[in-house]
């Protein structure tokens, strides 16, 4: 479980982050929503232990962690993938494993398995140059998952992606996600995307950051296209817009 009480963080003379508490069980999916500059992806840093805090407190699995401290098995996946293009896919997440000192053929079997998950083992020799973004997204997912994280944090992984490839992937995330049981954290900007991966969709609002609303997803999310879903992505909207710009609301 991960628990956030009354964190706060500024970046110079702004107020980036105020008064945030959340609680996050173990397993679930998390999606972070919200305007641009209400701090989602600072949040996520802090709670990846990548971004330092000002005051309040994080508790991962009953361990308190301060602003100096980070957490151990918390693994983060970027929007640009970060992979190294002068290696070929199965390198790429052997590299990963490396600073584990796994042996090197246990190692080769954890990669393969992890490149099979997001059906990239036919693309094993291939390097990072010659695969499509969506193909790079899924090695980055392989690279992360065969660490096997308690904890992992994506800040828009698939926003530079077309809406197909991006839907197949959010549908393949969530089986990894129900399979693997490990808790992920998600930053998104698109309101159909935060109902269809999380298990709870957090809205944050902006000038300070603030949680603003905790909304519990339990519709059928097979149709995006039903009356539930798009009831729930209308009643999201109007969070989003209502909080938008609005400095001095009380939650």
């Amino acid at each position: 479980m991960i628990q956030i009480k009354d964190c706060y963080k500024t970046f110079g003379n702004y107020q980036a982050l105020e008064n945030i508490h959340l609680k996050i069980n173990k397993g679930e999916f998390i999606v972070f929503l919200g305007a641009s500059g209400c701090g989602k992806t600072t949040l996520l840093n802090i709670i990846g232990g990548f971004e330092s805090f000002d005051k309040g407190e994080i508790i991962i699995d009953s361990i308190p962690y301060t602003h100096k401290t980070k957490p151990k098995d918390c693994i983060k996946i970027f929007q640009d993938y970060a992979l190294l293009p002068w290696k070929n896919a199965l390198d790429n997440v052997l590299f990963a494993l490396q600073a584990k000192n796994i042996p090197k053929k246990e190692a080769k079997q954890i990669a393969l398995h992890y490149l099979k998950l997001v059906h990239l083992d036919k693309f094993q020799d291939r390097f990072i140059t010659t695969l499509s973004g969506g193909q790079k997204q899924r090695v980055a997912l392989a690279r992360a998952l065969c660490v096997n994280p308690n904890i992992l944090l994506l800040d828009e992984p698939f926003s530079a992606l077309d809406n197909f490839t991006r839907n197949t992937l959010q549908n393949e995330l969530l089986n990894i996600s129900k399979t693997l049981k490990t808790t992920m954290i998600f930053v998104t900007h698109d309101i159909e995307e935060a109902i269809f991966l999380g298990d709870r969709v957090i809205i944050m609002s902006p000038n300070p950051g603030k949680i603003v609303a905790d909304i519990p997803i339990k519709i059928n999310k097979i149709d995006r296209y039903g009356l539930d879903f798009l009831d729930l992505k209308r009643e999201i909207g109007a969070y989003l817009k209502t909080y938008r710009f609005d400095m001095n609301y009380v939650i």
